[in-house]
């Protein structure tokens, strides 16, 4: 089918398909921990090696099946294909341009960097724990934030016992660092 005909453009690429920005700055690497490498690579090996083949499958048994325009898994099929292949694309641009970096190989381990587990406290004496992570691994309900963060920003370079203040969605906020640590990352 003519691209001229589908709803996708060459810009596509970037987006993950979840409809959150995960687009890197300019001029920056592309850090990840191993754990959320690894968790890549998975989603990967599985959307090549099992999901593309079964719906690559299901159109072609479904496409000898006669009428297209009117053959549920053929359009559904099709579609499917479509996303599938995309996020191949961007998974394979994420792989290709890592930089994996191990927590557990951290040197200055006073000192908040990349990988970094830290537990933080706030004005009204409320801890939180975080690690910060990659953008394509971040999960704030799981505790890990991207590098690229305002909070990651913030405590970047902090030692235990410094305060640091950072831009919150809810104003300038104020947070002092409890502990530091590094390990494995999964």
């Amino acid at each position: 089918m003519n691209k001229a005909f589908v709803k996708e453009s060459d810009n596509d690429d970037e987006d993950d398909g979840v409809g959150v920005d995960t687009s890197l700055p300019q001029n920056t690497k592309n850090y990840m921990t191993p754990r959320g490498h690894r968790q890549l690579r998975e989603e990967f090996e599985r959307l090549v090696k099992v999901e593309r083949p079964e719906i690559v499958h299901v159109v072609s048994w479904a496409a000898g099946n006669g009428d297209r325009s009117e053959n549920g898994d053929y359009i559904y099929g099709k579609k499917r294909l479509r996303e599938i292949d995309k996020r191949i694309r961007f998974l394979t641009k994420r792989l290709d341009s890592a930089v994996v970096v191990d927590p557990a190989q951290q040197e200055n381990v006073d000192q908040v960097f990349f990988g970094a587990t830290v537990v933080i406290c706030d004005n009204e004496g409320n801890e939180a724990t975080y690690q910060i992570v990659g953008i394509d691994e971040a999960d704030v309900a799981a505790g890990r934030i991207s590098w690229i963060s305002p909070l990651a920003g913030a405590l970047m370079k902090a030692r235990e016992g410094d305060t640091v203040r950072f831009a919150s969605p809810a104003g300038m906020r104020e947070i002092d660092v409890v502990e530091i640590r590094y390990g494995a990352a999964g």
